[in-house]
């Protein structure tokens, strides 16, 4: 089913029954059923399997303790792991298929931290009843029949289906209980509307955006996570709408709210987030391998270094000189600050740093040595780089729209001209260091180092040179080197 498709609780259940039928763990309900233990698919993989969606993960509960659960696994997959023991949760893998197992919980929270004071529970009821929505808060029982087959009982006594059929997100309990318990819960709103299409009831958005402040109890390294999980949904501008819209990105971002709230009181320019949010679209579109965190993370954030550099020239235009380097510095501290790995950061950023280079090519003719730098800086970024200057462009004015594009053509033809006459990936000097040693009879060293950036800059400059022409240069620029005292 997409988002599109209409449901309602007899298709979904429909849905579900032909996905769980053909589940490989019949053998695993047997050995539960056999012990006089139920055993329930609960959670997401109950909302997943009502929408067809479900993957390879399942999650299960029981009212039975890890201690009965383990063996059973263990005779089932062979091997487990226990690292959520702690929780009541014990995992295997068979056949492909990722299992986790979970005793009936029933936590407590104490309001100030997010994680629960682990208490096991002995109903389904109260075990769902803890649950972030009630879309996650439906359970099927497993159950294998007289013919030995795999058959299954949906419980919903929250009424979770009524919701799934409304794509509504909504709490078991009072939207404030549940966010004070757990403020991760706001954001795993926002991720599931970006990947599941859905709204939230409108107690949900008021509780958020009156509790926004208690996102702060949450540490950085889960709000990364569930920030990225938003970003690869179907729809992260949807998901991301909701946390600007609450006042949470305040919180967790704030750069990207802050395009929103620029004002011009004279109409000068468009606006900066709802042009952001039509660039983060138009990368999507561009996806061909999946989707693309690095590519959607610059395409939403290229021009968050707007509010910082507008200004008015004496035209009394809106300018934003150099907004692509303060961009880039920006997000680099944000996301150092989110805890993101070095190399998210740097793309990313790099991304956003380069996206305005292109514009210069349009005032006149590059000449080969431009292009070479483009390529250069770009690097392995480079095919993300065309993706992301593609979808910078969001004018109504077709006319103005075709001729952006045709100019991008035009460069692309450019960098392929030159990568056919040339190895434009890998952009190094004629000379290697050890060559530069024996040539110039100097040890390893700064001046080796600068002979080395002169030579990159001459190749970059003119291109390849042939072996003698590079020694002569080099040698030239030795000379003047020595002249100047340098050396």
């Amino acid at each position: 089913m997409n988002a599109d498709d209409p449901l309602t609780p007899l298709a979904l259940l429909a849905q579900a029954e032909r996905t769980i039928a053909g589940l490989p763990v019949g053998d695993l309900v047997a050995e539960f059923q056999s012990r006089g233990l139920p055993i329930y698919l609960v959670g997401g993989s109950v909302r997943d399997a009502l929408l067809g969606r479900l993957g390879n993960d399942l999650d299960f509960t029981t009212p039975a303790r890890p201690d009965v659960i383990s063996p059973i696994l263990e005779a089932w997959a062979g091997s487990v792991w226990d690292t959520g023991i702690e929780f009541g949760t014990v995992s295997a893998v068979h056949r492909g298929q990722q299992v986790e197992i979970t005793t009936f919980r029933s936590d407590t929270y104490d309001g100030v931290s997010r994680n629960p004071a682990v208490m096991f529970g002995d109903t389904l009821e109260g075990d769902l009843i803890r649950r972030d929505f009630r879309v996650n808060a439906m359970a099927v029982e497993m159950l294998i029949d007289d013919r030995g087959e795999l058959t299954a009982r949906f419980h919903d006594p929250l009424g979770g289906l009524a919701d799934l059929a409304a794509r509504r997100l909504d709490t078991p309990d009072a939207p404030e209980i549940s966010f004070r318990d757990d403020p991760l819960r706001m954001l795993r709103a926002a991720r599931f509307v970006s990947q599941l299409g859905f709204s939230v009831a409108p107690r949900v958005k008021a509780a958020m955006s009156d509790m926004a402040g208690e996102i702060e109890r949450i540490t950085v390294e889960r709000i990364q996570v569930e920030l990225d999980k938003l970003m690869l949904g179907e729809a992260p501008w949807a998901g991301m709408n909701l946390l600007v819209n609450t006042g949470l990105a305040g919180y967790v971002f704030p750069e990207i709210p802050a395009m929103r709230d620029m004002r011009d009181e004279h109409n000068q320019h468009k606006d900066v987030y709802a042009h952001s949010m039509q660039v983060l679209r138009q990368a999507i579109d561009q996806e061909q391998e999946g989707p693309d965190l690095v590519l959607r993370w610059a395409a939403l954030l290229h021009d968050c270094g707007k509010p910082d550099t507008r200004a008015w020239n004496e035209d009394g235009r809106v300018t934003f000189h150099h907004h692509e380097v303060v961009g880039a510095k920006k997000v680099r501290r944000r996301l150092r600050a989110l805890k993101y790995p070095k190399h998210v950061i740097g793309d990313v950023s790099q991304l956003i740093y380069l996206h305005m280079r292109f514009y210069g090519f349009g005032e006149g003719q590059w000449t080969d040595s431009a292009v070479r730098r483009y390529v250069t800086d770009a690097g392995e970024l480079l095919p993300r780089l065309h993706k992301l200057v593609r979808a910078d462009s969001t004018t109504r004015n077709q006319r103005k729209a075709a001729r952006l594009q045709r100019t991008y053509d035009h460069l692309e033809e450019r960098i392929a001209d030159i990568a056919a006459r040339e190895d434009l990936a890998r952009v190094r000097p004629d000379l290697d260091g050890n060559e530069i040693m024996q040539i110039l009879g100097v040890p390893a060293g700064p001046v080796v180092g600068r002979a080395w950036a002169f030579l990159k800059e001459l190749r970059l400059e003119r291109g390849p040179l042939e072996r003698e022409a590079a020694i002569a240069e080099l040698r030239a620029w030795w000379e003047a080197e020595q002249s100047q005292g340098t050396s």
